[in-house]
């Protein structure tokens, strides 16, 4: 979902066609605060990644000051930001840039270029939940079973992870069970393919 926010509804409107022909989901906002709000009454993160278009310069909030109170309330989390500005503010640009933002294009921009980052950007906030279940799956393990994994990582095999570790074969193959099971793998490959 694409998250659009500028004061004058024209650009709103052709930035949202824009996104809709590259079948990027598009939702348009005249205000930081109607964002805000939108962004409360549904906090969760769209499975298909979210990115936030913000204008720099707009009445009431600004584009910049919006980011720092997105910022602020923690939810930038898997939300890259693109700013537009009509306005050339290159030390602006390196700031935000240096403040996390994801991109800055200055209007007139080029539409392809623009979507491209959007698309970019999307797939940054997927990969970021990705990245999120894995940690939550490893959250979910056992002291004894971190330190199996981390032996099972390491090319080691159960006799070896039973010696190193002084507990039963039988009890390693239970752990490692358990283990492949909360990570939701089959093989000790795909479990070192999901946390390379």
């Amino acid at each position: 979902m694409l998250h659009i926010v500028d004061d004058e509804e024209i650009i709103r409107d052709s930035l949202a066609w824009l996104a809709r022909s590259r079948n990027i989901a598009a939702t348009a906002y005249d205000s930081g605060p109607t964002l805000l709000a939108a962004l409360a009454a549904s906090p969760g993160i769209d499975a298909e990644g979210e990115c936030l278009l913000l204008d720099v310069r707009m009445p009431g909030t600004s584009g910049v000051a919006l980011f720092n109170d997105l910022k602020t309330k923690g939810l930038l989390h898997r939300r890259p930001v693109i700013f537009l500005t009509g306005h050339g503010d290159v030390p602006m640009a390196v700031d935000m840039l240096k403040n996390g933002a994801f991109d800055f294009f200055e209007k007139p921009f080029n539409d392809n270029q623009l979507m491209d980052r959007v698309l970019e950007a999307l797939a940054s906030s997927r990969a970021g939940g990705a990245e999120d279940a894995v940690q939550s799956r490893l959250a979910a393990l056992s002291v004894r079973e971190r330190e199996v994994l981390d032996l099972i990582l390491a090319g080691k095999m159960n006799k070896v992870i039973a010696d190193e570790l002084g507990i039963s074969m039988r009890t390693v193959e239970v752990h490692r069970a358990h283990i492949f099971d909360k990570m939701n793998v089959k093989t000790a490959v795909e479990l070192a393919r999901l946390l390379k």
